[in-house]
């Protein structure tokens, strides 16, 4: 009998869209978790992210309203120049406080709010990135028991991301994109 969760959160920066795309466009249609994405991007441009994501993903990408319910077989992108926490009763709270590691959306937040929420019921998976935000939500991740992944350095276009996660703790995983795609697969 396999773990249900009640979401997969994936964080990503630098180079992080083609990968991010990659695992859309691999994931089994029939896929019944959330998938929450937070990334970084640029605050003054409104389109392009989400519909480029839409193009190539097998779920339906959505950026989600305050308040949402988050429903399985939906993948959620983190809005433009928006923070995004996840609550208790599995809604999403959006904010426009202060940037964090000079981002928002931060992933820090993301993934903070959903390991408080989730608990062991969620996957953590840290992609490329050109800063260090997302260790420190990671870390949270592990501390409250979650599956914690951690792209390959080796893999990622910028390592600071994941190298900045590796310093903290000791993942579950360390996996290439595929090895992403195959892991996600996996799932019961």
């Amino acid at each position: 009998m396999g773990t249900f969760y009640k979401g997969i959160v994936i964080g990503g920066s630098a180079g992080s869209f083609s990968i991010v795309s990659k695992i859309l466009s691999n994931i089994k249609s029939d896929f019944k978790y959330p998938v929450i994405i937070c990334m970084h991007r640029l605050k003054h441009i409104r389109s392009g992210l989400l519909e480029g994501l839409n193009l190539k993903s097998n779920l339906p990408v959505v950026e989600p309203f305050d308040k949402d319910k988050i429903e399985g077989g939906k993948v959620y992108l983190a809005p433009s120049n928006y923070h995004m926490f996840i609550e208790f009763d599995s809604t999403f709270s959006l904010s426009t406080e202060n940037v964090c590691n000079h981002s928002r959306p931060s992933i820090d937040y993301t993934f903070s709010s959903a390991a408080t929420a989730f608990r062991d019921k969620m996957i953590g998976i840290i992609l490329t990135g050109a800063n260090k935000d997302g260790a420190n939500g990671m870390k949270e991740v592990n501390t409250k028991k979650g599956h914690t992944i951690v792209q390959d350095p080796k893999t990622c276009d910028v390592e600071t991301m994941t190298k900045s996660t590796l310093q903290l703790f000791t993942p579950d995983e360390i996996l290439s994109p595929d090895g992403i795609i195959n892991f996600l697969n996996s799932l019961e």
